[in-house]
């Protein structure tokens, strides 16, 4: 229990640090950019391999995938439709401020550390789907929504082919389903390189984030997170006990659907033109709300 304290609030303690050192202007106006882009392009697909080579997958598991990739899109309805009757601004932020989940970042650690080698395997195909709607998906889908409001799906199925994390995933998983591993000297620097992932992400989490103080702000992030707990809550239950899988990997997606927002949503907010700042004030809160919710789980579950 002390380890599960412990590193939520390493978590949260990583992102006050990044808030505090851009309020005393440590951090130059273009660091939330480029250390957004280390993120995405280096230190994730390196944990990405360092989290998931040598993983032997029961083909039978690769229906999580489809969860991962399910849960995206109804978050994403939600969104679109709960938002009638605002810009198309306002309602492409939602959609992607609403959907994905933090799981390289922030779930993995927990689902190592207490549900073990079984734990870890449900999560990684899981995250494929995940990370087919965080890493591209969500963005693609909102650009088009932008921009004319026309839908090309042939664009958003090749958005998230352009992004390191998906392209390293699927990578990974043709890896451990043929049974091939990386060489060593590979997997030893990209586990050098990956352990740096969780402490950048949430640093650029805490450099984003930035709130005025407008009343109009707390509405717009109570319209995203009200929703997107209420649905996660409805598919814990569901993954609990409606699905015949063994208890490690239901617990597994239980602590999964309540995953924070992903944290590559401010970058692909700031990309879209959208309010970056708000978008990592959400995915701060998220991430206070998921340690709050997950370290229930871990002590009744």
């Amino acid at each position: 229990m002390l380890d599960i304290l412990a590193r939520a609030g390493c978590y949260v303690g990583i992102i006050v640090l990044g808030w505090f050192l851009r309020k005393k202007e440590f951090f130059g106006p273009d660091a939330f950019g480029t250390l957004s882009k280390i993120v995405i392009r280096i230190t994730l697909p390196a944990a990405i391999i360092s989290n998931c080579s040598g993983k032997s997958l029961n083909p039978a598991l690769l229906v999580l995938a489809l969860f991962g990739l399910g849960g995206g899109c109804l978050y994403m309805a939600a969104a679109w439709l709960l938002s009638r009757g605002q810009s198309r601004e306002d309602r492409v932020f939602a959609l992607v401020n609403t959907t994905g989940y933090n799981i390289g970042n922030f779930s993995t650690p927990f689902i190592q550390s207490f549900l073990g080698p079984m734990g870890m395997v449900a999560t990684s195909i899981f995250d494929i789907g995940n990370c087919f709607i965080c890493m591209g998906g969500s963005y693609g889908l909102g650009r088009s929504l932008l921009h004319g409001g026309k839908l090309n799906v042939g664009k958003i199925l090749k958005e998230p082919l352009k992004i390191p994390p998906f392209l390293t995933y699927l990578l990974m998983a043709i890896l451990n389903l043929l049974g091939w591993t990386l060489p060593k000297p590979i997997l030893t620097f990209a586990e050098i390189v990956g352990s740096a992932n969780a402490f950048l992400a949430m640093l650029v989490i805490g450099i984003g984030f930035q709130l005025s103080g407008d009343q109009s702000q707390f509405k717009t992030i109570a319209r995203v997170l009200v929703p997107r707990y209420a649905i996660a809550a409805v598919l814990a239950l569901c993954y609990y006990y409606l699905l015949p899988f063994d208890l490690v990997v239901r617990q597994t997606l239980v602590i999964l659907a309540f995953s924070p927002i992903g944290s590559a949503t401010p970058v692909f907010t700031r990309q879209l033109g959208c309010d970056a700042g708000l978008s990592s004030a959400i995915n701060s809160i998220a991430i206070v709300i998921s340690i709050t919710i997950i370290v229930v789980l871990l002590m009744v579950m």
